[in-house]
């Protein structure tokens, strides 16, 4: 097939679904075209990594400053924020330079910041990765968070989010999501809103690049906690705030020896706050996060909100670290309390899982063990890539269908205006 692939970012090591999937289609001989945004120098580099799969990359420049006036505009209009972040003229034009040029089979579009884009890519099967549903995560997030701020602005986008997710499933012909709260949130919100026209919503969830994270042959560190995640995302500072002052308090009270180890980039304030305690480390960006899940004794995710699968549990069990974490964080995997992984909720029962790890080597191998094994039997990024191309074989099936049989589907096809 030949693909194109457009996103509001360039795939990487820390943007991994895009990343992992591109890679795995170009392996089994699909020729994938992207098309990104790009922010930053460092985001060239990124590029040419894709470059080296045999990937076909183009990007365009995005400055922060007009992310910002694309906000600021965006204010007395219905349009959500995340959807405006990314507007680009230039992007656009670039697109349909593109699909002018070249012969599609299917356009593939990620990320809410990036949905509005498929409006012009009109004429061939489109996919849409939704990966979360931002409604849903918003609407957790005004109830579950512990800072006002992301309370409030998240009860400023709720509305105009679930408007315009409602109205991707009229655009596109196929929407794919990690889970399945996530497929049941974005089909409730389209069948509340009446669409004569609705994708199919699949689930198609994360994987792990099960060669890269890999047990190491390292010590691991007595009596050491690790949290990863994007410091910048509010979900993930609730979280390491929580962890930090709520639970390790606990841990410490019976075991003084812990340290946590906090590893993600642009940490805020109050999380750099938190290293003034000797048994706390802020580590900011890392270029490489194994070393630090391979010496940790447990990786700890006390995710109080959230939706979709979080990345940075799968990362911790296929590098065979033993993982405590809340029903929240793990609810859309099949994992067993007890063999693959410790869930638990409440500062206490956290505490506790932990002590148990801590003080139970046996235990911690085995979760590790069994950790290692769920992920590569259910979350191998190239079964991922299988999957998606037989729903990419079906939704190209399905719009040339729909084409034949109906004249006056054409006019359902072209771009809906979001």
């Amino acid at each position: 097939m030949r693909i194109l692939y457009v996103t509001p970012y360039v795939p990487s090591l820390i943007r991994v679904r895009p990343y992992n999937l591109i890679r795995y289609l170009a392996r089994r001989g699909h020729q994938v075209t992207v098309l990104a945004l790009r922010s930053s120098a460092g985001e060239l580099s990124d590029a040419e990594a894709l470059r080296r799969e045999g990937v076909e990359v183009e990007t365009v420049l995005l400055p922060r400053w007009q992310s910002l006036l694309n906000c600021l505009r965006a204010l007395p209009t219905r349009t959500p924020l995340q959807a405006a972040y990314c507007w680009s003229t230039a992007l656009e034009t670039r697109l349909r330079a593109l699909m002018a040029e070249k012969r599609f089979d299917l356009v593939h579009v990620e990320h809410l910041r990036g949905a509005h884009f498929g409006a012009v890519a009109g004429g061939v099967p489109r996919v849409y990765d939704s990966v979360d549903c931002i409604s849903l995560l918003f609407d957790r997030t005004r109830h579950e968070s512990p800072r006002w701020t992301s309370r409030l602005m998240a009860q400023m986008e709720l509305g105009r989010t679930r408007h315009y997710e409602s109205r991707l499933l009229a655009m596109y012909d196929t929407v794919l999501v990690t889970s399945r709260d996530d497929k049941m949130a974005l089909e409730r919100l389209s069948n509340r809103a009446k669409r004569e026209r609705q994708a199919p919503v699949v689930v198609l969830t994360n994987g792990v690049d099960l060669d890269y994270f890999a047990p190491m042959d390292v010590p691991r560190e007595p009596e050491s906690l690790v949290f990863s995640g994007k410091m910048s995302y509010h979900a993930n500072v609730a979280a390491a705030l929580y962890l930090a002052q709520e639970i390790m308090p606990l841990v410490w009270a019976r075991r003084p020896q812990a340290t946590l180890t906090l590893v993600g980039k642009n940490p805020p304030m109050a999380v750099r706050a938190l290293a003034s305690d000797p048994r706390i480390r802020v580590t900011g960006y890392v270029p490489d996060i194994r070393p630090y899940l391979a010496r940790a004794t447990v990786a700890v995710s006390p995710i109080r909100y959230g939706v979709g699968v979080q990345n940075k549990v799968l990362e911790a069990m296929a590098m065979a670290t033993p993982v405590v974490t809340t029903p929240q964080a793990c609810g859309a995997l099949q994992v067993c309390d007890g063999e693959h992984l410790l869930v638990a909720e409440g500062a206490d029962m956290l505490a506790w899982q932990i002590e148990r790890v801590l003080a139970d080597p046996p235990l911690a191998e085995s979760l590790g063990r069994s950790g290692r094994h769920y992920v590569e039997v259910h979350h191998d990024w190239r079964v991922a890539a299988e999957n998606l191309e037989q729903i990419y074989q079906r939704t190209i099936e399905a719009f040339w269908a729909a084409r034949e049989a109906q004249p006056a589907f054409q006019r359902l096809a072209e771009p809906v205006k979001i």
